[in-house]
């Protein structure tokens, strides 16, 4: 093993407690959340690891899957009345592995009663600044809506466009068999935007689309945005966060919504969370956002190879 993992396992000591001070100081509460759960995510774009518990019958649902993040256990504890709070613990993905990905990862999720999402996005460049700080660096920082970003650089309206003029910045690029308007704003995204984000740089996106609220509100803007954020460092993204959500029947629609996808694109329809629908109606107004540690760590140290940030890697595992 070299010198340079064991620096980068240091650093990630350093910064586990860096987080853990910056919230003590906010009186921010760190809690554990169950890793299993009987629910899992249905987002079509991500896909969960699935188990199964053989010990007895009343213990509960046997089949398990492990959490792609903390949100909805966390969003109890809310709707319970904890008050602001975070964890910082591992998720699972299945399928993601990569130069920048690991089936299994470190998220850092925490949550703002009474806040919103522009304010949380200033928390949350404080905490990557403070970090970046760790290692002798500072980002510069620009936010934007979503609309401003695509008009600047690409010279369309995401909001507007219709899905021929997403599609032609990419056709010489991208197969568009079954890709859906949400679909080509995303690749534009990755592949024409996001690279060109300076390296020194914290970009702030606002305001998305409708179609990609996730679990976020839609302000009743013309037409409506989505009150969500995402915080990137260089190219890399860091965090997504949302005005969250308090309305279970909408909840319970969007979740179904992702389900039909699923199923039309040949995927399981995964099993919804009804604790958390049970509650959702008593959350209160608040934000929140999940970070990916490792992927701060990668920009910490100007690398875009995350087994660089790792103990062992998934094929080591």
């Amino acid at each position: 093993m070299s010198a340079q993992t064991f620096a980068a396992l240091r650093l990630r000591a350093r910064l586990y407690a860096l987080i853990r001070e910056f919230f003590a100081a906010r009186g921010v509460l760190e809690v554990e959340t169950p890793i299993l759960s009987a629910a899992a995510n249905t987002d079509p774009n991500i896909e969960s690891f699935v188990t199964r518990f053989s010990g007895h019958a009343d213990a509960g649902e046997r089949e398990r899957w492990l959490r792609t993040s903390p949100e909805f256990p966390l969003k109890r504890l809310l709707a319970a009345g904890l008050g602001d709070c975070y964890e910082l613990g591992r998720v699972f993905r299945d399928g993601e592995s990569g130069k920048r990905h690991n089936p299994e990862f470190t998220l850092l999720e925490w949550y703002r009663v009474g806040w919103d999402h522009r304010r949380l996005a200033g928390e949350t460049v404080d905490l990557v600044q403070a970090a970046l700080a760790l290692v002798g660096r500072r980002a510069e920082v620009r936010t934007m809506t979503y609309r401003a970003l695509f008009l600047e650089n690409l010279g369309l309206d995401p909001l507007t466009a219709d899905i021929d003029t997403l599609a032609a910045p990419l056709r010489d690029r991208i197969d568009p068999r079954g890709l859906e308007r949400d679909d080509w704003l995303d690749l534009l995204l990755t592949h024409r935007l996001q690279p060109a984000f300076p390296y020194d740089r914290l970009t702030v996106i606002c305001d998305y689309p409708a179609g990609q609220c996730a679990l976020a509100r839609l302000r009743p803007d013309t037409p409506p945005v989505a009150e969500r954020f995402e915080v990137y460092l260089g190219p890399q993204e860091l965090a997504n966060g949302y005005h969250e959500l308090n309305d279970a029947a909408e909840q319970r629609l969007r979740f179904e919504r992702d389900n039909a996808r699923r199923r039309a694109r040949g995927q399981r329809a995964m099993p919804i969370d009804e604790r958390l629908l049970a509650v959702l109606d008593a959350l209160p107004d608040s934000a929140g956002v999940a970070l990916g540690v490792d992927r701060l760590l990668m920009g910490m140290l100007g690398t875009d190879a995350i087994a660089d940030v790792l103990a062992f890697p998934f094929a080591e595992a």
